[in-house]
């Protein structure tokens, strides 16, 4: 997984899909080198049919690297009615980005959300934007890592061959952005988030900045407690479990404890004058669950075999076309 089914037991945050994020996304726009595009994905296989209405699920840009948000794009939902949902998109910097509140400036509001094949992307204020339902574009081969768990062999995968999300959909938003909104260093560290709404406060239910490391790398019993904070607090309070996870996998104590910093804070980085490939940024063709599984198992595991989407779009908002 990604960062599907990323609770603890690998079931979804708050126990609803509506509530997991699946994969985040950060390249340059291929027709524009001074946009950026961000996508954040939730809701594996499309266990719900829309957003959650009590929900914000937010965009954090760190642009100064101490690990908090300087800028933040939130998004709220309306309750679906009859088959349809509204999206409203807000632009916060300083202070007002750190809150899980969705606060800044209204891009756009009561946007409709897609629930078909044939919705265009819309104009939000000076960015590009797309909400809705789309073709999963993250590939991974979630059997053969079943397998191997099974076999108790570390470093041996049994790949099957067959892709566990090759037609799934997700809920997926979509976000082109003048570079200038955020920030003026051409490095930005990104991570997302959802928070929802309980008894009149918003509780984080799920994160995720660098792919399939939540549900993959994370004791089973930190899982939740990991989703609940903040990257600011990873080094403190995670560097040890990860180390040990490492540690049982193949690596010795010193190396398994740096191999940890490169993962933590988990922040996905972004260095735009480099292409996008993981771990600068990534694009959906990034093979990242071969990636994890590698540096889990300490150069041991062989890629996967299956490979990229064959449905993803050339243009915006680049994920393909849901399937029916």
């Amino acid at each position: 997984m990604s960062n599907h089914f990323s609770a603890a037991g690998l079931t979804h945050p708050g126990d609803d899909p509506r509530l997991d994020l699946t994969d985040l996304f950060v390249f340059t726009a291929p027709d524009n080198p001074d946009r950026t595009v961000l996508i954040m994905d939730a809701n594996p296989f499309m266990k719900g049919t829309e957003f959650h209405p009590d929900a914000v699920y937010k965009f954090n840009i760190d642009n100064d690297g101490d690990a908090l948000a300087d800028v933040a794009f939130s998004f709220t939902f309306s309750e679906a009615d009859n088959g349809r949902q509204t999206a409203t998109a807000y632009y916060a910097t300083g202070p007002d980005a750190r809150t899980r509140e969705p606060r800044g400036e209204v891009l756009i509001e009561a946007t409709p959300v897609s629930f078909d094949a044939m919705a265009m992307p819309v104009e939000a204020g000076p960015c590009r934007l797309f909400i809705g339902v789309r073709s999963d574009p993250f590939f991974a081969d979630a059997e053969g890592v079943l397998h191997w768990l099974a076999a108790g062999e570390p470093g041996i995968f049994d790949w099957t061959g067959t892709d566990t999300f090759g037609a799934a959909n997700i809920l997926s938003i979509a976000l082109e952005v003048p570079n200038d909104m955020l920030g003026g260093r051409s490095e930005i560290g990104t991570w997302i988030t959802v928070s929802v709404r309980r008894d009149g406060t918003l509780v984080q239910m799920d994160r995720e900045g660098n792919p399939s490391f939540n549900p993959i790398l994370n004791p089973d019993d930190i899982k939740n407690e990991f989703n609940a904070t903040d990257p600011v607090d990873d080094v403190q309070h995670h560097v040890k479990p990860l180390s040990e996870t490492l540690q049982r996998h193949g690596y010795a104590p010193d190396e398994a404890d740096a191999a940890a910093l490169t993962l933590l804070p988990d922040i996905l980085h972004y260095e735009r004058t480099m292409p996008a490939h993981y771990p600068n940024g990534r694009v959906m063709t990034d093979d990242v669950f071969s990636t994890r599984m590698i540096f889990m198992t300490h150069g041991r595991a062989n890629p996967q075999g299956v490979k990229p989407h064959d449905d993803l779009m050339a243009v915006f908002p680049f994920l393909g076309t849901p399937h029916s």
